[in-house]
């Protein structure tokens, strides 16, 4: 019984000071709450504004035209004349023709391989952009310096001998050239991907079909004179005295 007035007193005490909160106002029938509108200033999160449309078009044309460029200069400042120094593959020791062989289809391997990444990783993050968007600065760096070795390298160890084993054919001077300045200009627009938009893909996918073609090209051409040298084409140096030589063979 002593300890009912100290009951009552608390009681009291609570009751009040509930009484003294702010209650929250109603809210209207059919209102909702807005997140956005109840977050301050240091919360909110700018995202940067879509570029214009000078970059989104004007920088797919500018890679268009650094691929030409680059053509134009190799052409300007390596015209093209009958070389004196050739390449006959068939000539070669056994072991350096089955070495060179090998390590053309491992690297045929290796782009089959790099390829099937292409068509996973959209599946993966939606689009290319995506792709390229979750990257960290540094990655890419990394990305576009492994891949540029990497070309480079591919089309050095085809294209050196292939240009060689055909040096009489001005258009077969053009393969290995060509291919690496695709290669150059698809390695850039990446960057245009992931910094401006999807008018860069055109450019990536047009620049991988064109190297990806030269590079086919010369791969099939070089294991045909390594592989199978009795298959005679019209682009050999040699091919009127073989094709002859194999008809006299033939012959009773």
């Amino acid at each position: 019984m002593k300890l009912l007035p100290l009951v009552l007193l608390l009681g009291l005490a609570v009751s009040v000071a509930a009484a003294d909160r702010p209650q929250p106002s109603p809210e209207p029938a059919g209102s909702e709450t807005n997140l956005l509108d109840q977050m301050d200033g240091q919360g909110a999160v700018e995202l940067p504004a879509e570029p214009g449309a000078l970059r989104r078009v004007g920088g797919p044309i500018a890679l268009v035209l650094l691929f030409f460029g680059v053509v134009l200069l190799n052409k300007l400042l390596v015209p093209f004349r009958a070389s004196r120094e050739s390449l006959s593959l068939h000539h070669y020791p056994s072991g350096v023709k089955r070495g060179l062989a090998l390590a053309i289809c491992l690297y045929a391997v290796a782009f089959l391989v790099g390829a099937t990444e292409i068509p996973y990783q959209i599946h993966v993050y939606g689009s290319s952009r995506e792709y390229f968007r979750q990257l960290s600065l540094g990655k890419m760096i990394a990305f576009t310096h492994a891949h540029l070795f990497g070309f480079t390298t591919e089309f050095l160890v085809i294209g050196v001998p292939f240009s060689m084993q055909f040096n009489h054919l001005s258009p077969y001077q053009w393969i290995f050239p060509i291919g690496l300045a695709a290669c150059l200009v698809d390695v850039v627009s990446w960057w245009g991907i992931r910094y401006v938009g999807q008018s860069f893909v055109v450019v990536s996918i047009v620049c991988g079909i064109l190297f990806s073609v030269c590079y086919l090209y010369m791969l099939v051409g070089l294991l045909r004179v390594l592989l199978f040298p009795q298959v005679v084409w019209r682009s050999d140096r040699d091919w009127r005295e073989r094709k002859a030589r194999r008809e006299a063979s033939r012959e009773p």
